[in-house]
């Protein structure tokens, strides 16, 4: 069986190589975003042993310029999946929060909500990448939602 990171890996590498060949620049600064946040946070996760039992405060600034880099696209996008991009991050952000208030949490609920949405921010970068290159091959340039 194959390891979940190295699907992780070969997804996220999938679909910012292809936002970064057929996505504008909104569609690639998320991917970049997407794809630095993950690199930076291989380097300074903690030993597995240690993860997920308190908050990181390296993971926590990572996620909240995660999240801020999206809100920015978002605030600046002509489209709508931005916005869910945002939201989903700001689900991310807040699990360091629930830990933080209750302490007791259990460190697999917090890998989860802190980990499991980025599976759908890449599945939505891509769908947005689509989107806009499917719209830029017809000429259409109308604000329709993304």
């Amino acid at each position: 069986m194959i390891p979940h990171y190295v699907l992780f890996w070969a997804f996220l590498l999938l679909i910012c190589g292809y936002a970064f060949w057929r996505g504008r620049s909104e569609e690639r600064i998320a991917a970049g975003a997407c794809l630095l946040a993950t690199m930076v946070t291989v380097l300074v996760i903690p030993p597995v042993g240690f993860r997920y039992h308190s908050v990181d405060p390296v993971q926590l600034a990572i996620d909240v310029a995660m999240l801020a880099t999206f809100v920015a696209i978002a605030l600046h996008s002509e489209r709508f999946w931005p916005l869910w991009v945002a939201g989903l991050q700001l689900t991310m952000s807040t699990s360091h929060i629930m830990k933080a208030i209750d302490s007791e949490l259990v460190p697999r609920a917090y890998a989860a909500a802190a980990v499991l949405w980025s599976y759908p921010i890449l599945l939505i970068i891509l769908f947005g990448t689509w989107r806009a290159h499917r719209r830029h091959a017809r000429g259409d340039s109308a604000l329709l939602p993304g």
